[in-house]
């Protein structure tokens, strides 16, 4: 399994409501209508978002994928469109700065709900 995670960097919170609005409703969706398993946005505790290179609010897109093979055709087919539909709306001129990094899961617990 894959996991492509984005790093969201924005600059003050009026845009991180913006863009997770959008993440929320649109594009976490769209990820996977384009072959992502799942998709979730956690927002970094203040401490942690510092080294973004913003003073505001950091954010973590992150979509998982069956095999290296579906990210392939998600990178060649859809991400395009996809990044171009994020960069139009928040573009890095706007303060926002993106960062992605892309990994091999290689262990996972199943979930409990024992409380």
């Amino acid at each position: 399994m894959i996991e492509l995670s984005v790093r969201i960097g924005l600059p003050d919170a009026k845009t991180a409501t913006a863009m997770l609005l959008w993440l929320d409703t649109e594009h976490l969706a769209a990820v996977c209508a384009a072959g992502a398993i799942d998709a979730r946005v956690v927002r970094l505790d203040a401490a942690q978002g510092s080294d973004s290179g913003t003073a505001g609010v950091t954010l973590v897109a992150r979509y998982r994928f069956a095999s290296r093979a579906a990210f392939a055709h998600y990178e060649q087919v859809h991400a395009p469109r996809l990044r171009a539909e994020g960069l139009a709306r928040f573009p890095p001129e706007s303060g926002v700065r993106y960062s992605r990094t892309v990994a091999d899961i290689v262990a996972e617990a199943p979930t409990s709900f024992e409380g």
